[in-house]
């Protein structure tokens, strides 16, 4: 009788030993409740009403800086978010996250439109290293600037602004390679930082060689071609946050534009780039806020172009910033104004249109943290048609939804 108790208490403990073994992760690490990762899926939709053409507006340029808004890329075409007229399915979202083990977080983000699936972001955290150190590395969004590590989504506007259009592209300095960094055992927050990116960005870098008829123009540029030095600050003053940065890149340059039907022509060279931001935020109280936000960047490319068969120099010197101010005014809503301008077009000692500017108003409702509805209205004086300027009103109505677990953003 004894020893059938016994059986019995021991079988009683081995089942209630066994549910905790299943689902606390402190006794079984390897449950397989502990491996399911975050999943979350954007999707954003657009009606859009502009005073031009679709077809001219796919054939507008910003003068001395990119020929085309739209653009091809191996047989690829980059479309801008709302770039039709009527209804717009912008993009689908698809994030993947989870720590994998005490050493790594993994993030994987895959970018979804009605014709491709791409993966936007896939890389590795570390979690534990000494010094105050980390380290990333993949494919991910660089941190220089204030938005570039940003997707769409969290931007305040429907838009990027123009200096990153123009010197990065639609999508921001999205590269491969590694990112280090340090926080700074200081009272206030110091990060600084070091990037090695592959350097395939085709409007102020790549590296691949150029080629005529069999024949090599530009030199196929070492890899890992970019680098970039990142530091960030942020200090509180009862409830002000100011948020500081500064930027820098350095690589080579190659741009193969030889299969233009007008000018075809090549360039090869070297782009360094420099970056300041500055993020001022007022609260009011536990929903309501001010805030200020700016960017510069001023470029420096200088090299070789090749056109009709003939070498000559080429020296950009070009800039652009962009200052803009939103007021969250209660829990649901906000409203803010943007200003964009391209400030600096020198070309070979000779001034470009340096007054490209756009002037953006938004106000956009959040009916919960996980929908957004917002209303913009761009009057955007930077764009031409072949040495006309034109003059365009654009009106955006967007809608943003996000189901699953997607986490907090930075601030």
């Amino acid at each position: 009788m004894q020893k059938f108790v016994i059986y019995i208490v021991l079988f009683i403990f081995g089942i209630s030993y066994g549910q905790n073994y299943s689902t606390s992760s402190f006794t079984n690490p390897f449950a397989q409740n502990q491996f399911v990762p975050n999943i979350s899926l954007i999707g954003d939709f657009s009606y859009v009403n502009r005073n031009i053409k679709d077809s001219t507006y796919k054939s507008l340029g910003i003068s001395g800086f990119v020929h085309e808004i739209f653009h091809s890329h191996s047989g690829h075409e980059h479309a801008p978010i709302n770039a039709e007229r009527g209804f717009n399915f912008n993009y689908g979202e698809l994030a993947i996250t989870s720590t994998v083990d005490p050493y790594f977080d993994l993030v994987g983000i895959f970018h979804l439109t009605e014709h491709d699936f791409a993966i936007e972001e896939l890389y590795f955290t570390t979690r534990s290293l000494p010094y105050n150190l980390q380290l990333k590395g993949g494919k991910f969004l660089s941190s220089i600037g204030r938005i570039n590590q940003q997707h769409q989504h969290y931007w305040d506007f429907v838009d990027i602004p123009l200096v990153y259009k123009v010197l990065f592209g639609d999508e921001g300095l999205n590269e491969k390679g590694v990112q280090l960094t340090w926080i700074a055992p200081t009272s206030f927050y110091l990060l600084l930082g070091i990037e090695v990116l592959q350097g395939e960005n085709e409007l102020s870098f790549g590296y691949e060689v150029v080629e005529e008829n069999g024949n090599t123009i530009f030199d196929k540029a070492s890899k890992p071609n970019l680098y970039t030095a990142i530091v960030k600050s942020s200090y509180d003053i009862g409830n002000l946050t100011l948020l500081g940065g500064l930027s820098y890149l350095t690589g080579k340059a190659r741009f193969n534009h030889l299969d233009d039907e007008e000018e075809p022509h090549a360039f090869g060279g070297d782009s360094n780039i420099y970056g300041i931001d500055l993020t001022v935020k007022y609260f009011l109280d536990a929903y309501r806020y001010i805030s200020v936000q700016g960017e510069y960047f001023y470029r420096d490319l200088d090299g070789k172009v090749y056109k009709n068969s003939n070498f000559s120099n080429l020296n950009k010197k070009q800039g652009g910033f962009y200052i803009q101010t939103v007021y969250r005014f209660s829990q649901r809503w906000r409203t803010g104004f943007r200003y964009d301008l391209l400030n600096k077009n020198e070309i070979n000692g000779q001034n470009k249109p340096d007054d490209l500017d756009r002037y953006s108003f938004m106000i956009e409702f959040t009916p919960s943290e996980f929908s957004r509805i917002r209303f913009q209205y761009n009057y955007d004086r930077s764009k031409f048609l072949e040495d006309e300027r034109k003059k365009i009103n654009e009106f955006i109505v967007e809608f943003n939804l996000v189901i699953g677990a997607h986490g907090a953003h930075a601030f």
